[in-house]
């Protein structure tokens, strides 16, 4: 067993708009990942047909456009999106946006945008 953090992931990445990734689990049945978006940036709307996921804020707010409508989750708080629910999440704020990402099954090749 390894250990993993932000300094020591699995695989580093950039998504998005300046949006950086570190994967800490990569496995077929569950991808747990360490994600951080800069001040006023945002995903594309989109959907996983088969995985669910689960958001965790460490750092920042978060705003979830989730099927139509907009939550917000703060720091120390999750949210949790079912299979096939359109979504989307947003840094509206001033500050660097930081969260746990765990998807179930893994979203690999499960990613589909909304045009």
């Amino acid at each position: 067993m390894d250990i993993v953090s932000k300094t020591n992931p699995l695989h580093h990445y950039l998504w998005g708009n300046n949006c950086d990734g570190w994967t800490l689990v990569d496995k077929n049945d569950l991808s747990v990942k360490l994600e951080s978006m800069p001040a006023g940036t945002e995903e594309a709307l989109h959907y996983h047909e088969y995985a669910q996921q689960f958001f965790f804020i460490l750092k920042g707010v978060a705003d979830f456009e989730i099927e139509g409508s907009r939550i917000t989750v703060n720091k120390n708080q999750g949210i949790h999106i079912n299979p096939q629910e359109k979504h989307r999440i947003i840094n509206g704020s001033d500050e660097e946006l930081e969260f746990i990402l765990c998807s179930q099954p893994s979203t690999q090749h499960d990613r589909h945008n909304i045009a």
